[in-house]
């Protein structure tokens, strides 16, 4: 199994406070093609050590850990270290924790009990820049009595999910070669479309309707 077609290995480090299933993951990760394990983590300040030391490519995160838990984690991550991708790997399947992951700049959320070959799906998305919410996290986003999805135009669809990922006026206008006034009224016009305008709750719509990858 490859986890992407990259010639250069994702480095990943495993944030767990369970010896047993960082154990697990790595028995289930070390074996694959174009993946490397360059670090574990029992806790949240072990895990920022490591994101300090050896700035992993993505960093696997248990929500539920004692002390510091993953949700306060990922947001340190994104404060100190924003070139980290976190993909949040846990027990817990309520709404809550998934939208707070979501909040806190997580780009995936996958259950422990996956399959290697999902979880493996999620890391190559995530590391593409993209996202991975597995079916049934999906599910847990989606408001009650949701209508069908906003029609939104390609360039709003790329506009959005650049600012759902925190990206600012500025960076999304150079990133997409358009000036900042196009980006100002393409805002404008998603946040008549959708009702939302700060990057959590973008990123939210993003999910809950499917828009998950560039």
């Amino acid at each position: 199994m490859s986890a992407a077609p990259s010639t250069a290995p994702i480095r990943l480090a495993i944030v767990d406070d369970h010896s047993l299933v960082r154990d697990g993951l790595r028995a289930r990760l070390s074996v694959v093609r174009g993946l490397q394990v360059i670090g574990e983590a029992a806790s949240g300040v072990q895990a920022l050590e490591i994101a300090a030391a050896l700035a992993p490519d993505l960093m696997l995160i248990d929500v539920g850990m004692r002390g510091m838990n993953g949700i306060e984690l990922a947001t340190l991550l994104r404060q100190r270290h924003p070139q980290i991708r976190v993909l949040m790997l846990s027990m817990y399947d309520t709404r809550e924790y998934v939208l707070s992951a979501i909040r806190a700049g997580a780009r995936g959320y996958v259950l422990k009990e996956s399959p290697t070959e999902e979880i493996l799906a999620a890391i190559s998305a995530v590391c593409a820049g993209g996202n991975y919410f597995s079916a049934q996290i999906s599910n847990l986003v989606l408001q009650p009595g949701a209508s069908s999805a906003p029609q939104l135009t390609a360039r709003e669809h790329e506009v959005l999910l650049l600012l759902a990922h925190g990206r600012s006026n500025k960076l999304v206008a150079r990133q997409l070669d358009i000036s900042v006034r196009t980006v100002e009224t393409h805002r404008l016009s998603l946040r008549r479309k959708l009702g939302a305008d700060s990057a959590s709750a973008l990123l939210k719509i993003a999910v809950t309707n499917g828009w998950t990858t560039l």
